[in-house]
């Protein structure tokens, strides 16, 4: 059952939420770390005029925002981005913002919305393309245990799944009867395997369907080539939607996991001696509903000239890219 509420503007936005009883407003924004923020708001708060000017917070406490002298901020909301929060107990109406500066009002120089906003406006002004497409494969782990400490006399982290090979000859947990199940493969091994090996089916895909309902236009999920290592896809979509759409994936994925008892991260490399995590992103311009990047006389599998340049550039860049 879908949850997607997108709206084309405050006005809609703000007759659904009493329409339809909406009883609170989670309002996200993400921080130049790539990590998001809410704040949750009463309706009482989120009146037309609210949601079209913005609703003031203080930047000063976000990361490589603002400093305490200048603190006062706005997230303003997208209408086109709501939908309906399935991890509240309350009826939660969920929308992402972008931030803004008060005084005078414009969007905010080191917000990554705003900025993903003014790339795709320089794209268009060089004449190049007019639209930037993209699509992301961001795997992650699916682990059972997690512990890390950091103490005057020690410092440690542990991780566990129920795939680790090392669990061979330890009793498995209270779920799966105490007895150890066997049907594990050794690092590095565990690309596509069906169940029983394959711990995580039902778990990855309830996250697909969830994000689905989101509106996210999903593809596939599958083991990925480490233990306990998961991969969802989804659509490559314009730049700025495909963004906001990333951050719901990661937010479904963590809340899915802990509702099944699990933690997942996106940390590189939890695991020593197996394969890392990592985010493919395939890009692509365009212009005039075309792909630019494909040349049916290119000399190597058909890419155009410009995406051969276009690779160039990213591996000169890619200090800058990866910073």
């Amino acid at each position: 059952m879908s949850k997607l509420c997108k709206f084309k503007s405050a006005k809609d936005m703000a007759q659904y939420i009493e329409k339809e009883k909406v009883e609170l407003i989670d309002c996200c924004f993400v921080d130049p770390l790539g990590l998001w923020h809410h704040c949750t708001f009463a309706p009482s708060q989120c009146e037309e005029d609210d949601l079209a000017q913005g609703l003031p917070f203080d930047g000063s406490s976000i990361r490589l925002f603002r400093s305490i002298m200048e603190s006062d901020m706005l997230m303003v909301p997208d209408p086109a981005t709501c939908w309906i929060d399935p991890f509240a107990e309350k009826k939660t109406l969920h929308v992402t913002c972008s931030i803004y500066d008060p005084s005078p009002r414009k969007p905010f120089a080191r917000d990554p919305r705003s900025m993903a906003v003014k790339a795709v406006e320089y794209l268009k002004q060089t004449g190049i393309a007019d639209t930037m497409m993209v699509g992301p494969e961001a795997e992650f782990f699916l682990f059972d245990h997690v512990k890390y400490g950091v103490s005057p006399n020690k410092m440690f982290f542990e991780v566990d799944g129920v795939e680790g090979t090392w669990n061979t000859g330890k009793p498995s947990s209270e779920k799966q009867g105490g007895g150890n199940l066997a049907h594990r493969v050794p690092p590095k091994n565990w690309y596509f395997p069906v169940p029983p090996i394959d711990t995580g089916m039902d778990v990855r895909g309830e996250m697909l369907l969830t994000m689905g309902e989101l509106g996210v236009p999903i593809e596939k999920h599958h083991h990925e080539v480490a233990t306990c290592q998961g991969e969802l896809g989804f659509t490559c979509r314009p730049m700025l939607e495909c963004a906001d759409m990333m951050m719901i994936y990661k937010y479904v994925i963590k809340n899915v996991a802990r509702k099944h008892g699990q933690t997942a991260t996106f940390m590189p490399k939890p695991i020593f001696g197996d394969n890392g995590t990592g985010m493919h992103v395939h890009q692509s311009l365009w212009k005039d509903g075309k792909p630019l990047f494909f040349d049916e006389n290119g000399k190597y599998v058909k890419l155009s000239q410009m995406c051969t340049h276009y690779i160039g550039g990213l591996l000169k860049h890619a200090p800058a890219v990866l910073a």
